[in-house]
């Protein structure tokens, strides 16, 4: 596929931090931004009717690139309330917007829910779920927009690794523009959300994972060839994968937040950030606290680190190469890391307003 590029738009200097006030000032300008629906959908469309509900709006970052991420836009706007509907739906040849009313536990455990091209999946609120089961796309996938759901408890007790499973809470091979926003995974065996093999032009914002061995794998491939911009997202009581970025050719973190690592008393395998292989990583204004080697590098890969905060970190703290410069590629707003806790604290995760 094409890179879409774009003028280099005029942004904050590399590595400054603005101070406190500034922090504060943007936390409550975002909040109030929020609040007056930057992120809040319009009146949604009448079940069944078509058009474009806001909450189906155009992604962000790599996922808005080469014609852009629209989910089921234009299509019927269902409501789900069972694995039946929601299968149905989402593996449909023509778009929908599927709206998940309620828990759906899937059977059985750790079944797959196989999205096809053209949707858009929203829980409905804080109240969309799947329990025990996994969403997944497989290659040739694209369009897809999963957002505002909790994914949890497809893990197996006693089953720490999860070697000989493969309940992923989103998995996706050989897929292209996927927006993953503002969902919950928590207590999943093997991957939470896995990009793999030759993925391109994804974006993860304001989601929360917690609870986890394996958060975010990206890879699987001897190609270099994903783009995926990573950002506003919340890292709480994960081991590893946070992500491990695996020959992406482009790599975009920014604005999130690393706490409280699961088994902190493991030096090699619990870490934050890896960029592996031929990967090139920027990362941006993120803030990283108790965390064992927060952001590392193969000696192939890249890595450019500027303006994050770390409070109690130890090990690896690798910063090489060139990389690449996001901004060549989209716009983006850029927060100060002294703002991202209480940002994403308040922002990432499943929100009332989106989905109804």
């Amino acid at each position: 596929m094409t890179h879409l590029r774009s003028k280099r738009l005029p942004g904050p200097e590399p590595g400054s931090r603005p101070g406190l006030g500034k922090a504060l000032v943007t936390v409550a300008a975002l909040v109030a931004s929020l609040c007056l629906g930057a992120i809040t959908p319009a009146e949604a469309a009448p079940e069944g009717a078509s058009g474009s509900p806001r909450w189906t709006d155009q992604a962000h970052g790599f996922a808005s690139l080469a014609g852009g991420t629209k989910g089921g836009a234009g299509g019927k706007v269902v409501t789900v309330k069972t694995q039946a509907d929601l299968e149905r739906y989402a593996a449909a040849e023509e778009p929908y917007v599927i709206r998940v009313a309620g828990t759906i536990k899937a059977e059985p455990f750790g079944a797959n829910v196989v999205v096809a091209s053209n949707k858009t999946i929203v829980g409905v609120g804080t109240a969309g779920e799947l329990v025990q089961g996994e969403l997944n796309l497989k290659p040739g996938t694209h369009n897809v927009i999963i957002r505002n759901l909790t994914i949890r408890d497809s893990y197996v007790e006693g089953n720490w690794d999860c070697k000989d499973t493969d309940f992923d809470g989103i998995q996706m091979d050989t897929v292209h523009h996927v927006w993953i926003d503002h969902n919950r995974f928590s207590r999943i065996c093997d991957g939470q959300l896995d990009v793999r093999k030759d993925s391109e032009y994804v974006t993860v914002s304001y989601n929360r994972f917690e609870n986890n061995n394996k958060t975010l794998g990206i890879g699987w491939t001897e190609n270099a060839k994903t783009q995926i911009t990573i950002d506003h997202n919340w890292f709480s009581g994960t081991k590893q994968r946070n992500p491990s970025a695996d020959n992406c050719a482009y790599a975009h973190l920014y604005n999130n937040y690393l706490t409280a690592q699961a088994d902190p008393g493991d030096p090699v395998w619990t870490y934050g950030n890896w960029s592996r292989g031929q990967t090139k990583m920027v990362i941006e204004n993120s803030y990283y606290r108790d965390v064992q080697h927060p952001y590392q590098a193969d000696t192939t890969a890249e890595l450019v680190q500027r303006g994050s905060i770390l409070k109690n970190t130890s090990g690896r703290h690798d910063a090489w190469g060139a990389a690449f410069e996001p901004r060549d590629f989209y716009e983006y707003e850029l927060h100060p890391a002294a703002a991202v806790p209480a940002l994403v604290k308040q922002f990432a995760g499943p929100q009332p307003r989106i989905g109804r």
